[in-house]
């Protein structure tokens, strides 16, 4: 099993590095910035955009006191108690950084934005391999992807830092003896390698097409294993209406923006993983969704009930020749 998990992350990595090198980067747009709705109400800009946050902060820190009081979610498992937490620690910050943002938009603040909901994300997936494949792997799993979040946000970030004037004229200092080449090709070069939104995209995304796969094709070890589904849909439909900012706000009469419906959207997910953590109890007929659904597919009312068809149990009557 540990050479498998190694191969596994070979494989993965192997992965990582071809993507990188056969397909273009992805840089940030600054028309990202521009929402449709940038009212002012009470003196705070972009007052709709900065409130729909508040969601964020409240059912966060209802997930982290319900985690630590009594063990009201009745968390067992290693490693369990420490996912839970830094998910329910990222949806809290998601309420500071993203309001943080919202009030001024541009690239710098963006990674506040973006940082507390790769905590929420990676987090997701460690808990994720926890229940549903194996619980140390799943526990060792939560700082490398941690990590890998964090990387993902500082790849980006890094075309900010290394483009500033300061650092390219002590570069060009250093080199402009050596090679001769000017400032501006060094920014170039820097912003091209850096300015790339790849490895984040990687993260927010995967976790959006591996977690319903897995609720559906590996068995639970809870009850409630539907609400992870539910949670899916919000998130995807919080990305559509993101998308569709402008275009909303247009068919609102300029009443609400698609970007806050989908701060609103996007904080039902933690809503439905809090509700599914209250209900669930120990899964004693291990199950996936996909065999469940199976079995239900074959089952026919006969007389009003709800009777299994088993094809094998039909007997054959010959005919007579």
């Amino acid at each position: 099993m540990r050479r498998r998990s190694i191969w596994a992350w070979v494989v993965a990595i192997v992965c990582f590095v071809v993507l990188m090198i056969v397909t273009p980067a992805i840089p940030q747009s600054q028309e990202y910035h521009d929402f449709a709705d940038q009212r002012r109400f009470f003196g705070i800009l972009n007052a709709l955009n900065v409130i729909s946050n508040f969601p964020f902060l409240v059912i966060g820190l209802i997930g982290l006191v319900l985690c630590y009081y009594r063990n009201y979610f009745k968390l067992s498992l290693e490693g369990e108690l420490l996912g839970w937490t830094f998910f329910y620690a990222g949806v809290a910050a998601v309420a500071f950084g993203s309001s943080y943002y919202h009030l001024e938009p541009n690239d710098a603040r963006l990674v506040w934005d973006r940082l507390p909901m790769t905590v929420a994300f990676t987090s997701i997936i460690s808990i994720f391999i926890i229940e549903r494949i194996d619980e140390r792997k799943g526990t060792v799993s939560i700082i490398p992807l941690l990590l890998a979040g964090l990387f993902s946000i500082l790849y980006w970030r890094q075309a900010l830092h290394f483009s500033s004037v300061n650092y390219l004229n002590l570069w060009s200092n250093i080199l402009y003896w050596k090679i001769n080449l000017s400032v501006k090709y060094w920014e170039n070069c820097l912003v091209r390698f850096f300015d790339d939104l790849r490895p984040y995209a990687l993260v927010q995304f995967v976790p959006c097409i591996a977690i319903p796969l897995m609720a559906i094709l590996l068995p639970p070890m809870y009850t409630h294993s539907t609400y992870w589904l539910w949670a899916a849909g919000f998130y995807l439909l919080a990305k559509v209406e993101e998308a569709c900012d402008k275009v909303i706000y247009d068919w609102t009469y300029h009443i609400v923006s698609g970007h806050t419906l989908k701060h609103l959207c996007a904080a039902m997910v933690p809503v439905f993983l809090t509700l599914m953590l209250a209900k669930r109890t120990i899964e004693t007929d291990r199950k996936s969704l996909l065999k469940t659904w199976k079995v239900s597919w074959t089952k026919v009312k006969v007389n009003g009930n709800d009777q299994e068809v088993s094809y094998s149990a039909v007997s054959v009557v010959e005919s007579p020749a």
